[in-house]
């Protein structure tokens, strides 16, 4: 997958990445159900893209097989113009995208999977920046909630959510490390499903990083957030996967020249064959039963999903 992440990498790193060169090189490959939305907010403008990837029996062609919503999460993609050049933080958006481009291209040559696919994200090559411990964060010129309304739809049966996780000190593995499980207020057990994908992908053991309560709280409530990687939780019943891009040191989000692209190849194959196996119902995020144990057991806490203020 490695030329799609460079066709893409190109086309985003430059001071006039937008939206519709990206949708374009999706029709280009005959997908027709591709939207972007221009949204302009209090700190710039960016160009949200959704991309539907229709299956063989995906509910877009009368099916039930279930939908797969891959979002990539990011501030933007440069932070022109303080710094020139393609940011850390980009590299949710150029692995999201190019998952999308490669089933697209796939969907071409009639390697279709079994459920649809719908890919979203945001394209914005001039985004603010903002401190954070122990290094500075991309910041976005829209809101958290903003995001959620346009890259999460009811369509998703399940989200793998895609964000560069480098500005901590607590992953310690360069690539890419998935998270536990979260629906509805929960973090649940890891998927064991997940894990076989990604030990597959990658020929190691599988990473895994840790989450706490606090960062599937939604943003503005005063708590700290490792980042806005789980932040689609927030925004759905359904259960979501954080795929952190990540480095063995501290690495800003508005660092340039940071994007390894090998390891976003590596979490965008990831990602393609996660769709593979949730079309086919050979990939399970949660397990059902054991969930409406601990509902039974603890109550729902859906509440955690909203800020109180709200």
């Amino acid at each position: 997958m490695l030329k799609q992440v460079i066709d893409l990498f190109e086309l985003l790193d430059k001071p006039g990445a937008n939206g519709e060169e990206i949708a374009d090189v999706f029709r280009q490959t005959g997908i027709k159900d591709v939207v972007v939305k221009t949204f302009i907010g209090k700190k710039g403008a960016t160009d949200f893209i959704n991309v539907k990837i229709p299956g063989k029996t995906g509910k877009s062609s009368g099916g039930n097989s279930p939908t797969l919503g891959i979002i990539g999460r990011l501030g933007g993609l440069g932070a022109r113009p303080e710094l020139a050049g393609f940011v850390s933080d980009g590299d949710g958006a150029l692995a999201a995208l190019s998952a999308g481009l490669k089933l697209a291209i796939m969907h071409r040559n009639t390697d279709v999977l079994e459920g649809d696919v719908i890919v979203s994200t945001h394209i914005c090559p001039n985004a603010p920046t903002r401190e954070h411990f122990p290094v500075p964060f991309m910041d976005s010129p829209v809101e958290i909630s903003d995001m959620n309304d346009s890259e999460v739809t009811d369509e998703m049966d399940a989200i793998l959510s895609i964000d560069t996780t480098k500005g901590n000190n607590i992953i310690t593995n360069k690539g890419f490390a998935i998270s536990p499980t979260v629906k509805e207020g929960y973090i649940l057990k890891v998927s064991a499903d997940i894990v076989q994908i990604m030990m597959r992908v990658t020929g190691q053991l599988a990473h895994v990083f840790p989450i706490s309560l606090q960062d599937i709280t939604p943003y503005g409530n005063g708590l700290f957030h490792l980042n806005s990687i789980l932040q689609p939780s927030t925004a759905t019943k359904n259960p979501v996967i954080g795929v952190a891009i990540t480095t063995e040191v501290p690495v800003a989000g508005c660092a340039t020249g940071a994007t390894h692209l090998i390891d976003v190849e590596s979490a965008a194959r990831f990602a393609v064959e996660v769709a593979k196996d949730f079309g086919k119902n050979k990939c399970k995020f949660y397990d059902e039963n054991e969930f409406e144990l601990i509902e039974n057991l603890y109550g729902k806490m859906t509440h955690i999903q909203k800020n109180p203020a709200l």
